[in-house]
């Protein structure tokens, strides 16, 4: 193999990096010639005390660490890859209550439990109103006199109300849930001003607030997820603490996730327009895959190795942290042909943007998958002439393929 050809010091997790771009062209680097490789960090950038990572970049490799728990821990410091720098220990340890952050067997009891809200039964009988939504959602956008922000008048609502629909939150409380995760994450961007000590009480927010209704459906059982979930803790079911760090996770993996694969997948159409076209005419089935695969976002997590292993042709020593770039998975050319080129057909379309397989795949990929659909039909069928206004403005993240603003117009 060949030296990649890297700039010095370059970090994929600086956050500087993402605000401005996915770096595509440095993990194509690292895919060829080292597909594994060490990547220094000084002066606990990531919040935790050690001297940096392993960027893993392949396809196989990432699917190999995602399906291997027992070797690659996402207890150990967690599945992010890096925190604020100022971050105390207990705050990240204190992250290992939430389902992402958990290893088997303790993550396999709580995932049996939660994956109640996820069956293809459930998911059908949100279907309806959800379609409902997604029309009403964007005849209402449809509506406006110029340019208009898609992602706070589009994209963000129907994953809003999809989670209020899904566990009961009253559609009156769906902002307070946008606020507080976005203060979660935002972290790395000057613009929200948000500090750590901010970020931990809009999480704190949120678990009094899941908590409550947890309470309230113990008092008086309704039928609701919720209930089903919490109603009977001796019959296997959750803890009031634990479903409040559900609805925590659920905040982020179904709400800022699907948000930004929407706004992506709006950005990539308008840009593509040659797949706008084909997509108002015929609708593939295989378009929200598609769009997942080229947004990813999220573009990494991490794993923290329980032993010493061996990975890519590299010695991997217990405690190492480990991070899978899904983002350099699905741009894999060994996996997917002409990886650069957005296809709305693309069929098959093995893409790593729900998790690399294993225990964390993701729970919600059915709920996510029918909101993607729903909301781009709505759009095609009552905004078929809608228009890029602005280049995206996107979120500084260490590890988010986030957008901030994407305005449009119909005019």
């Amino acid at each position: 193999m060949s030296c990649p050809a890297l700039p010095e010091g370059f970090d994929f997790t600086d956050p500087d990096v993402l605000h401005h771009r996915v770096p595509l062209p440095e993990f194509a680097e690292l895919r060829l010639a080292e597909p594994v490789r060490w990547i220094p960090q000084t002066g606990n950038v990531a919040g935790f005390q050690d001297e940096g990572y392993w960027a893993v970049t392949r396809h196989a490799d990432v699917r190999y660490v995602s399906t291997h728990p027992e070797l690659f821990s996402s207890t150990l410091n967690t599945a992010i890859i890096r925190f604020n720098e100022r971050i105390e220990r207990d705050r990240i340890d204190a992250q290992r209550l939430i389902l992402l952050n958990m290893d088997p067997p303790e993550h396999t009891r709580v995932r049996q439990i939660v994956q109640r809200g996820f069956t293809p039964r459930s998911i059908r009988a949100l279907e309806g109103r959800l379609r409902e939504r997604a029309r009403a959602i964007v005849e209402s956008a449809a509506g406006r006199e110029g340019d208009f922000d898609f992602v706070t008048e589009v994209a963000c609502e129907l994953p809003l109300q999809a989670i209020a629909e899904l566990i009961g939150v009253p559609q009156d409380d769906r902002a307070k849930i946008f606020d507080w995760s976005n203060r979660m994450i935002a972290y790395d961007d000057p613009e929200y001003a948000v500090t750590e000590e901010v970020g931990a009480q809009s999480a704190a927010e949120i678990i009094a607030y899941a908590m409550n209704m947890a309470a309230e459906r113990k008092r008086c059982p309704a039928h609701d997820i919720v209930t089903t979930l919490v109603a009977a803790e001796d019959e296997g079911n959750l803890a009031s603490d634990e479903f409040g760090f559900f609805v925590l996770m659920l905040a982020v993996a179904g709400n800022e996730t699907t948000r930004n694969a929407i706004t992506h997948g709006m950005h990539a159409f308008l840009t593509h327009p040659v797949q706008w076209e084909l997509f108002k005419a015929e609708r593939p089935g295989t378009a929200a895959e598609e769009i997942v695969r080229w947004a990813t976002p999220v573009v990494a997590f991490q794993r923290t190795a329980t032993q010493d292993t061996e990975l890519g042709g590299k010695r991997i020593r217990k405690g190492d942290r480990v991070g899978i770039f899904y983002a350099s998975a699905n741009h894999d050319p060994e996996v997917f042909d002409r990886p650069e080129v957005f296809d709305v057909t693309r069929d098959p379309n093995p893409h790593l943007g729900f998790g690399g397989g294993g225990p964390h795949f993701c729970l919600g990929r059915s709920l996510a998958v029918l909101e993607i659909e729903l909301i781009f039909n709505a759009i095609a069928d009552a905004m078929p002439g809608l228009r890029l206004a602005r280049e995206p403005r996107r979120l500084r993240s260490a590890w988010i393929n986030g957008v901030k603003e994407l305005r449009v117009t119909t005019s």
